[in-house]
């Protein structure tokens, strides 16, 4: 598969000739998270000239936008004196550039309690709350209202928009303040029934949109036999919590407390009972903020399975069908991985990662498995419950 490098502008206008002579691209798209990717270009004055502050980066995979979004680091140039043989960098040289795609740039921003108004006009002791609604409709409005086109000018993202509706995902509540833009989307994905979030390119738009990934549990499948699966870390535990016990914040006035237990019966049974005390955000659970915070819990300690793995993909073959990334299966989508003691793990692709350079091609792998098997959980859960207690501190 042919792979191409142009650099756009922030109105996704190209800059000019598709980059020639870059030496190696390594990109990794996430499920409902920044991707990140380096791609080493020559040091040219019609490239360099190219790569100015705010323009983007766009990777093309056989006809098709693989990654697209802004450059985080343009330049970082490395060149040696006079070229040819005992230089330490031929001339030209050579600029490697850091980027992202565009869930980047929603990155960057946090929830206000009043969206609509300045900065300076924020009211005190006030949430961001959206009750009983649709989870794709939640994540939606909370990124239109602030980076999107309903957002304030100053906080518009340019070309921006949002895709057309999908109709996924369940009714839930969200209550925020002051917490990271896509850490709150990704609350409400899980407590939505496990929705998928991204960014894309539309002719001269981004486009936002919500999915609702596949089930390809028996079509996509990967094990050691069929030659597309490379790695496996697999660990069968006890859960770390079967039963969340919430409690609410007590009433300065009455003193009173709202209390609320959300349980996985099944894991309880298969294993045995592992309470968790969790701190809520709420003085009562009318909008379910209390039970989304124990299902939270649940999802994040209940599974008994941690899977680790990397796939590669398979070019098809007469009378054999392949499986390629993007494709044949995509991020967030639940897939097959079979086990060498003959157990099959069905669970989530949280990653792809492509690296190519112009000599060898292509390398595309693909890591498949529970959260907890592939970042570090407990540091991430911690840093995001301190982001919801300092917008609590600051509503009083």
């Amino acid at each position: 598969m042919a792979v191409t490098v142009l650099i756009t502008d922030q109105n996704l206008n190209v800059q000019g000739y598709p980059i020639d002579g870059w030496t190696s691209l390594d990109v990794t798209r996430k499920f409902n998270e920044p991707a990140s990717g380096t791609v080493v270009l020559p040091a040219r004055p019609e490239v360099l000239a190219q790569i100015v502050e705010g323009n983007r980066l766009r990777v093309i995979r056989d006809g098709q936008v693989w990654c697209a979004g802004p450059m985080e680091v343009p330049r970082e140039i490395e060149m040696g004196y006079g070229g040819g043989e005992g230089s330490a960098e031929p001339q030209p040289g050579k600029v490697t550039i850091n980027f992202t795609d565009d869930l980047g740039r929603i990155a960057g921003y946090f929830t206000w309690p009043n969206p609509a108004v300045a900065w300076t006009l924020q009211p005190i002791s006030t949430w961001r709350q959206i009750t009983a609604t649709n989870a794709e409709v939640i994540i939606r409005t909370l990124v239109d209202e602030s980076c999107g086109p309903s957002a304030l000018a100053a906080r518009r993202i340019p070309s921006f928009g949002l895709g057309a509706l999908a109709s996924v995902g369940t009714t839930t509540s969200v209550q925020t303040r002051f917490e990271g833009l896509l850490d709150v989307c990704r609350r409400v994905a899980i407590d939505g029934d496990g929705l998928g979030f991204r960014t894309r390119e539309d002719a001269d738009q981004i486009v936002f949109e919500v999915y609702g990934p596949s089930d390809l549990t028996a079509t996509a499948r990967f094990s050691f036999g069929l030659g597309n699966l490379r790695y496996l870390r697999a660990k069968i535990s006890a859960p770390t919590v079967t039963h969340a016990l919430i409690a609410g914040t007590e009433d300065d006035t009455t003193g009173a407390r709202t209390f609320v237990e959300v349980a996985d019966s099944a894991a309880a049974s298969n294993w045995y009972r592992v309470e968790k005390f969790v701190d809520g955000s709420a003085a009562n659970d009318t909008n379910g903020e209390l039970t989304q915070a124990g299902n939270e819990e649940i999802a994040g300690g209940a599974a008994p399975v941690e899977l680790a793995t990397v796939t590669v993909d398979v070019p098809d073959r007469p009378g054999q069908p392949g499986m390629i990334a993007g494709r044949d299966f995509d991020l967030g989508d639940r897939v097959t991985v079979a086990l060498p003691t003959g157990l099959e793990v069905a669970d989530l692709v949280r990653s792809i990662h492509l690296q190519a350079t112009p000599k060898g091609g292509e390398y595309v792998t693909s890591l498949i498995g529970s959260s907890e098997a592939t970042t570090d959980l407990q540091t991430v859960k911690l840093v995001r419950e301190l982001g919801r207690r300092l917008g609590r501190l600051a509503a009083r």
